[in-house]
């Protein structure tokens, strides 16, 4: 009997994905598709015009300054490469073996190998997307400083593609190999033990790298000792540094072959490898992966500490708290995405302190309260991502149960009341550890640090709020798995939205904060006048108003759902 095709394969969810925007349109969508593309360009802009002018300064530097812009790219890619192979990790685990579509795959005639190759391309535009997207700038800005020509987008293209394909085959045949070595009753464990390698393998990456040696080179003995470390390549045996060999040596006017023939028949070796020991272990793997899920929430110590503490809720409140907290420890494809936040935080906190703000160079008091005010833009960008992992996909994992509690005496206010709280005060809780412990390793002082900490009170409650109103305006009820929510029109238009919110109220804090770092530079006492004030309500103001609108435009929307 003739294989149906991989394209065959991936059919059906190419044919809901257009199905959906017909519905769309039908619905007038194209107003969500404009809005799409200007927050993307607006963005892409952005990230654009900062390297533009990072990559214009070093190429006026003689001798060291492509040296320098190699090692930038390279590091992005490093970093890339360390996110790309944890989400694919996590993303495996839900299309190998969560997927509701697997039960009918796996029962059908269809080749292993088809199954192999579609649910990782699957795999892979699930877990990288987000990464080609951010790619386009940063390339886009090296093609037009080094004047690239028309060639470099193919080419760059040629260089990135095996990039990507490589964590994917990766992390997929990391999860196949876990999902066989432990009981699919102890899928928790599994992922924890993930989670400590992941946490311990990038904090060592890092460490061996010590890329905060670039931003001081007068530790370095001589010139040459600078020079050494800038033509060392940062890891010679990872596709990251390939792919940088590939477009530099392209934009310096010298290509070379080799590091994309490295590129393409290793990302060609690993998909023969990774399809190999997806025959010999998927069938096991699927078949403990049908096991009930060992569920925590069912014991005692639970139902006396969770309980307890919301015991002086009304009983709707009480009871959608619970159902939503036990609900998220229940689904594995959700709370196992706490790998890629602790990872994440470590990274940042790590980062941090080997900025070289306390270690003997001679820095002013300007630049450390820079520092300290730009890590309020980054801590807010991580919080959005978070949120978008865990509180944009609250409505949409209401799934079709919605229409039991639209045509419900309860009332959906306390519904939503819920979703928020349960999502912001653990977001809360992180946005302060964050934020605090940034403060204290940059040694800011008690203003920055008050400042810093209420300002990051303020952007969480909005930024949790704007996650659970557009998780609302654009819900996907139909999807298979909650990790592909954050990834769809809507995830995509409130990761933007947070940006333009983060820089509006960095820019409203700048002009208040600016007063008093002026002050104190010139050993001035600091005066609270009426500017600093307006700033300071200004801000306040845009979070407010990001608070409170996207809730009620939430709930009107909830209230308007048609089944």
């Amino acid at each position: 009997m003739r294989q149906p095709s991989v394209r065959h394969v991936l059919q059906p969810k190419w044919r809901t994905m257009l199905q959906r925007v017909r519905e769309e349109r039908a619905r007038g969508g194209q107003g969500k598709l404009v809005i799409l593309v200007l927050v993307a360009l607006g963005f892409w802009l952005a990230v654009f015009g900062v390297l533009y002018k990072i990559l214009k300064y070093f190429r006026g530097v003689e001798e060291l300054g492509p040296l320098l812009a190699g090692k930038l790219l390279g590091l992005v890619f490093l970093s890339f490469i360390a996110i790309l192979v944890l989400s694919n990790v996590i993303t495996a685990l839900s299309s190998f073996f969560l997927a509701k579509d697997l039960d009918l795959l796996v029962s059908a005639p269809v080749d292993w190998l088809r199954i192999y190759l579609a649910k990782l391309a699957e795999t892979l535009l699930h877990s990288s997307w987000m990464v080609a997207l951010m790619v386009v700038p940063i390339l886009a800005a090296y093609g037009v400083i080094y004047r690239g020509g028309v060639l470099f987008t193919p080419y760059a293209l040629l260089a990135f593609v095996p990039m990507l394909v490589l964590p994917a085959v990766v992390g997929s045949a990391l999860t196949l190999v876990l999902v066989n070595l432990f009981p699919a009753r102890r899928t928790r464990d599994l992922l924890s033990l993930v989670a400590l390698f992941a946490a311990g393998g990038v904090i060592l990456l890092f460490r061996i790298i010590r890329p905060e040696r670039l931003a001081s080179p007068e530790g370095f003995r001589n010139l040459l000792d600078f020079l050494t470390v800038l033509r060392t390549p940062t890891s010679p045996f990872l596709p990251s540094e390939w792919t940088t060999q590939a477009i530099m040596s392209f934009l310096l006017g010298h290509p070379d072959p080799l590091p994309l023939a490295l590129l393409w028949t290793t990302a060609a070796a690993f998909v023969t490898l990774g399809a190999m020991l997806h025959r010999e272990l998927f069938a096991s793997g699927f078949t403990k992966a049908q096991e009930g899920a060992e569920r925590f929430v069912r014991g005692g110590v639970w139902a006396w500490t969770v309980s307890t503490l919301l015991a002086s809720l009304p009983v709707a409140k009480r009871e959608f708290v619970l159902k939503d907290i036990k609900l998220f420890f229940r689904d594995a494809s959700q709370w196992s995405q706490l790998i890629l936040l602790a990872v994440l935080v470590v990274v940042y906190l790590f980062n941090i302190k080997a900025l070289p703000l306390h270690r003997g160079e001679e820095v002013g008091f300007f630049y450390v309260t820079l520092v300290s005010f730009l890590n309020l833009g980054l801590a807010g960008f991580v919080l959005a991502s978070i949120a978008a992992r865990f509180i944009f996909p609250a409505v949409s994992l209401e799934g079709r149960h919605m229409w039991l509690l639209r045509s419900s005496p309860l009332d959906l206010r306390a519904l939503l009341w819920s979703k928020y709280w349960v999502g912001t005060l653990p977001l809360l809780v992180l946005a302060l550890l964050l934020t605090g412990l940034t403060n204290v390793l940059l040694q800011v002082g008690p203003f920055m640090m008050v400042m810093g900490l209420v300002t990051i009170c303020g952007l969480t409650f909005a930024m949790a709020a704007m996650a659970l109103g557009f998780g609302a305006l654009y819900p996907q009820f139909e999807t298979e798995n909650a990790a592909q929510i954050p990834t769809s029109f809507g995830g995509l238009v409130y990761m933007m939205a947070t940006v333009a919110l983060l820089g509006a109220v960095i820019f409203a804090l700048w002009q208040a904060v600016y007063v008093y770092v002026r002050a104190v530079y010139q050993r001035v006492p600091v005066v609270v006048d009426a500017g600093m004030i307006f700033w300071f309500a200004v801000a306040a103001g845009i979070c407010v108003v990001a608070t409170v609108v996207p809730l009620r435009v939430g709930l009107r929307k909830m209230e308007s759902f048609e089944f």
